[in-house]
């Protein structure tokens, strides 16, 4: 798939020191994401069975791809070097387990970002990721449920982020995808446990309980009518952290789970994240024909602890005093299938009207973020 985008993009607020919102995300100049080769198997371990293992390095979705997916706008999505092995059998189900070295995006300098630089992202064993994956075979109602367990071990060292940390997240999901004139439902959630440093201060020597959590909810309905609406009412909730002082870490990290479609159009706009975050929702999509969809999605915004910072904003108020209201969040899109199943275009906004931490915590910028893009994705 060849993906070319165009952004139109007014980001009062959330920008860096060069006024430019262009990050890690956004830039990697002509680096080899996905390079393996790949055996398959038939009849593994039982009759009709399939498996594969595949070695080298590549992109991974897992379930929801809350916490482990491949960024489906961002230019610089996260990829993996190691191993992948999938087995799969009607009725047993599909599980996946995996070895990997997460890729290092490179460079990481402000100046060799805006300037297109070319240097190959890197990994090591001091940052490895591993874990496994299980989704059972459908149930009677339509529904199915996933179970994973995922280890992520970081080595304070120049080769990779200068932080200590090892993070396990066991988690669960129970869903039933959305159907013409049927309720449709998503109950996901997981446990951060392990040992982590607070910060990535060399002086930093002291390692820390992790004890954190999320949890989605989502109930819809596809109505049986004309345009196909549906409906559906969504919350989300990532803890954030009691206290500097408690000897633990109550912030729940996000793993490598991209920001859509949870917490709207990632790139140059990226408020949201899954940490210190509570957020109720309404949905809205619609169909009207093969050709045409549309959604609109409307967000409250809360902090889960007030003098921990709110999600990805950075915005903190060690004393708790601003408030645990950060705004509300708007966000829309429409696309079209200019030539079907190879041509489609999208255009989309969000924007973040911000309540009283965002206007009050001290390093707040008082600006309210507004992102429009157009795209087209052309599928080869």
């Amino acid at each position: 798939m060849r993906r070319w985008r165009a952004s139109i993009i007014d980001a009062r607020g959330y920008l860096n020191d060069s006024g430019s919102s262009t990050g890690l995300g956004d830039v990697n100049a002509l680096e080899l994401i996905q390079g393996y080769v790949a055996v398959d198997g038939e009849n593994v371990l039982v009759d009709g069975a399939e498996a594969s293992l595949m070695a080298g390095r590549f992109t991974m979705d897992l379930g929801s791809r809350r916490l482990v997916g491949r960024a489906s706008y961002g230019n610089a999505t996260a990829a993996f070097a190691g191993l992948r092995a999938d087995w799969s059998a009607d009725a047993y189900g599909e599980a996946t387990l995996f070895y990997t070295y997460p890729l290092q995006k490179q460079p990481t300098s402000r100046a060799e970002i805006l300037d297109n630089e070319i240097e190959t992202d890197r990994q090591n064993d001091d940052l490895t990721f591993w874990g496994g994956f299980y989704t059972s075979p459908k149930f009677a109602n339509g529904a199915a449920l996933e179970l994973f367990a995922f280890r992520l071990e970081e080595e304070a060292s120049p080769r990779a982020a200068p932080r200590t940390r090892r993070i396990d997240t066991y988690g669960a999901r129970f869903f039933r995808n959305p159907s013409k004139g049927q309720f449709d439902f998503e109950f996901e959630g997981g446990l951060q446990t392990g040992k982590a440093r607070n910060s990535t201060s060399a002086a930093d020597r002291t390692d820390r309980d992790v004890d954190a959590q999320y949890l989605h909810l989502e109930v819809g309905k596809t109505f049986d009518m004309a345009w196909s609406p549906r409906l559906a009412f969504e919350y989300d909730f990532a803890s954030g952290d009691k206290s500097a002082t408690d000897g633990e870490i109550n912030r729940f990290d996000g793993l490598f789970g991209p920001r859509r479609p949870d917490f709207g159009p990632p790139g140059g706009y990226g408020p949201l994240g899954r940490s210190n975050f509570v957020s109720p929702g309404l949905r809205l999509e619609v169909t009207p024909n093969k050709r045409w969809d549309a959604m609109a999605f409307y967000r409250a915004l809360y902090l889960d602890e007030a003098a921990d910072s709110f999600a990805n904003t950075g915005v903190r108020d060690a004393t708790g005093r601003s408030g645990d209201f950060a705004g509300h969040q708007f966000e829309a899109r429409a696309r079209y299938w200019v030539v079907p199943k190879a041509t489609r275009l999208e255009l989309g906004f969000a924007t973040l009207i911000t309540g009283e931490f965002l206007e009050n915590a001290p390093n707040a910028t008082g600006g309210e973020p507004l992102f429009g893009y157009v795209e087209v994705t052309q599928t080869f």
